[in-house]
């Protein structure tokens, strides 16, 4: 059961991102950003954190979960730290993935000719 909720749930965010490209006429990084805007948003209510927990990887996959790893490590640190755990926690919490998507870019424009 735990698969099928990960899937519909995964699924679902999928369809919104897909609706905003093709209804709202959104570019790819329009949409991108509302979808990681929206994970943000959504943990600063506490929403996001119940729907990790019923869907799993269907809610922690998407990139709605980035949005959702920047305001929890910020709100975290902020309790420890103080005002400058905003900027600590963001980076606490997300670094391994930004440093990973610098890395296998890098790694990736060495093997593939780049159009830019």
């Amino acid at each position: 059961m735990q698969f099928l909720w990960a899937f519909l749930v995964g699924g679902a965010i999928c369809v919104i991102g897909q609706l905003l490209l093709d209804l709202g006429k959104l570019t790819p990084a329009h949409t991108m950003t509302a979808l990681v805007v929206a994970g943000a948003v959504l943990d600063g209510f506490g929403l996001y954190e119940p729907l990790v927990r019923f869907a799993g990887a269907g809610a922690s996959v998407p990139i709605t979960s980035f949005g959702n790893a920047l305001v929890h490590g910020a709100i975290k640190e902020i309790q420890t730290s103080g005002w400058i755990g905003i900027v600590t926690g963001i980076f606490k919490v997300t670094s391994a993935g930004i440093s990973a998507a610098i890395i296998f870019s890098f790694l990736a424009a060495l093997f593939v000719r780049p159009k830019g």
